[in-house]
């Protein structure tokens, strides 16, 4: 029983031991010329600016779960389309009413202005 997953332990070990030359490589043969500025947090192209606990506005967490049901959409539609001529007319209406439904939330996020940027105008605010 071990031997067919022998294949898989070689395969896992050869490239583990791949990772760790390459990076151990990389660090001696590599430049290392640490400075101030280079040793500063930096993140998403921005200086951090004031105290790390400060709060996100409610509105990038609304967009950041808007964005995932609608990703979760095209997972659903893109292998339905691709095999779509293999099944009947059940799964044509099915679909529609899929998409009708994603159609209706999207509208109501609208509505409600959780896709506005503008902290005047916004959801909660």
């Amino acid at each position: 029983m071990f031997e067919n997953y022998l294949p898989i332990a070689i395969l896992a070990g050869v490239a583990i031991i791949v990772a760790i030359l390459l990076m151990t490589l990389s660090r001696v043969l590599g430049p290392y010329r640490p400075n101030k500025t280079k040793l500063e947090p930096y993140e998403s192209g921005m200086d951090p600016v004031g105290d790390a606990s400060n709060r996100y506005s409610i509105s990038f967490y609304l967009v950041a779960i808007a964005f995932i049901v609608f990703d979760v959409e095209v997972v659903f539609v893109y292998p339905w389309a691709v095999s779509y001529l293999d099944f009947g007319p059940g799964t044509l209406v099915s679909m529609i009413i899929f998409i009708l439904e994603l159609y209706v939330g999207l509208i109501y996020l609208i509505k409600k202005g959780a896709l506005d940027w503008d902290l005047k105008k916004g959801m909660f605010n």
